[in-house]
């Protein structure tokens, strides 16, 4: 008996598109706070002048599905036929043993016969052909819409400016920042100007800022939950943390470790993955170089630690930083630093209880979540946030915003009891360089003006105010709103 008939395929497909029959997604799926890529998808998707397919890209449980499912909700609260609405899960066996060509001719022929839908692919990675077929449905089919979401990042980079150029824009969807996580977990809006962002605060005075930081203290205590758990929106609102990790190490590592990355890029031996995903959780934030890897993990080859690294930034598991020039100034060889995507994953793998009281860990945990959030809320300008090391003493600024004929932005991460900077450190001697230079520090009345022999204002802010601050820019202007 054929394990792929139409009846099978069509009872698969009436599972995932209930709406076919009672007209709604059901609730338990549509959460009501909604990430600013749900806000940046549905502006693609309505946009009546710019034709564009929406690929959501992002590691496992950070919201890409249920963002699909707010999208089917809103189609269908505005009027959308229930039945002009697909929703296909292809990483589900019999799907994809039916293959894309086969699922769209059944539902076609028993559910919509005409192409003015909008088709919902769920993890369209596992599909073969995908880009070719995105192509295709853009090319063929003028008044079909597609939304579809991938783990596998670069893959699908690579689709859109290979099959997908000027066809289908890729929309970044990372772990929660710190102020989506206050959102999510019901902390009431503390009213900030609109237009309020980290850099205003040096226009400031000193008062002035007071009364904001006055106003952030209201979710500074909620900032170390976050580091450890708060990256992902289920186990953010789980009550119990320590279930909340194990789940994050089963479902987000090694699902991604064990089964997709496997899978996607025939990987024989899983083990080594593991291994080399361990070890860089045990550096995140340092300098890597693929020889220092290869001599500690002895028998893993070079050559397949370079592709490991590759692979598991193909799944959004870690990020890589690479140099950026200042000035004139010389930069050391293009060695990455790498960072977890998220210093919660980070805090699972290792299992350290010692973590929240060790600074040293401390200070790797806020850098990983200060580049997260700055790469995140870079990503759709035409930059590249790195890092600055180089110079007579080869010192080192953590995070630079790298704007193309602009200034850069600068960022050192201090995340200490004293948060003392010398006057001959990177980001002082190079301040003259940037538009703006930001020292993150600890302790929360460790903010305002820090000035540099050469009259330069830097602005010195906690850890949990600035990162709250940037979620709150990008949520007033950054990104596509309501």
């Amino acid at each position: 008996m054929a394990i792929t008939t139409r009846e099978s395929i069509l009872k698969v497909l009436r599972s995932f598109n209930p709406w076919w029959s009672n007209g709604a997604v059901n609730p338990a799926l549509v959460r009501d706070y909604k990430r600013f890529a749900y806000y940046e998808a549905m502006k693609r998707l309505s946009d009546s002048e710019i034709r564009r397919s929406v690929v959501l890209t992002g590691t496992r449980r950070v919201g890409k599905t249920t963002i699909e499912y707010q999208m089917i909700d809103a189609l269908l609260r505005d009027g959308v036929s229930p039945q002009q609405i697909l929703f296909v899960s292809l990483d589900h066996p019999i799907l994809k043993l039916a293959g894309l060509d086969e699922v769209l001719d059944c539902y076609h022929e028993n559910i919509y016969a005409n192409r003015d839908v909008y088709y919902f692919f769920d993890e369209v990675q596992y599909a073969a052909d995908w880009a070719g077929w995105l192509k295709t449905i853009y090319d063929m089919y003028p008044e079909t819409k597609v939304v579809a979401t991938g783990s596998a990042s670069p893959a699908l980079v690579k689709g859109s400016k290979e099959s997908g150029a000027g066809r289908w824009s890729v929309i970044q969807v990372p772990t929660l920042s710190f102020y989506e996580y206050c959102a999510l977990i019901g902390l009431p809006d503390l009213e900030l100007d609109s237009k309020l962002k980290p850099s205003n605060l040096l226009n400031l005075t000193q008062q002035q800022r007071g009364h904001i930081m006055s106003k952030l203290s209201a979710v500074q205590n909620h900032f170390v939950r976050y580091l450890q758990v708060g990256g992902f929106p289920e186990l953010a609102l789980a009550s119990n943390d320590t279930f909340a990790e194990q789940i994050m190490r089963e479902d987000v590592v090694d699902k991604v470790l064990k089964r997709d990355l496997p899978a996607l890029y025939n990987i024989r031996n899983a083990t080594e993955l593991e291994r080399i995903f361990l070890y860089l959780c045990n550096v995140s934030s340092e300098i890597i170089t693929i020889d220092s890897i290869t001599k500690e993990l002895n028998g893993v080859s070079r050559q397949t630690v370079q592709n490991y690294i590759d692979y598991l930034e193909s799944a959004n598991l870690i990020y890589l930083s690479y140099p950026i020039s200042m000035g004139a100034k010389k930069v050391l060889k293009a060695r990455p630093k790498v960072y977890i995507a998220d210093a919660a994953i980070r805090n699972a793998v290792l299992m350290d209880s010692d973590i929240l009281t060790n600074a040293e860990e401390m200070g790797k945990m806020v850098e990983t979540a200060v580049y997260k959030h700055v790469a995140a809320f870079y990503y759709q300008s035409a930059t590249s946030v790195g890092y600055y090391r180089g110079g007579r003493k080869n010192k080192e600024i953590d995070i630079v915003v790298d704007y193309p004929h602009i200034s850069n932005i600068m960022v050192e991460v201090k995340y200490r009891e004293s948060a003392e900077i010398p006057d001959d450190d990177a980001i002082i001697e190079l301040c003259d360089e940037a538009a703006s230079a930001i020292i993150v520090t600890k302790k929360a009345d460790d903010f305002g003006e820090h000035t540099a022999p050469s009259g330069k204002k830097l602005l010195r802010i906690p850890a949990f105010a600035f990162l709250y601050l940037l979620g709150h820019a990008e949520k007033n202007g950054y990104k596509g709103k309501e």
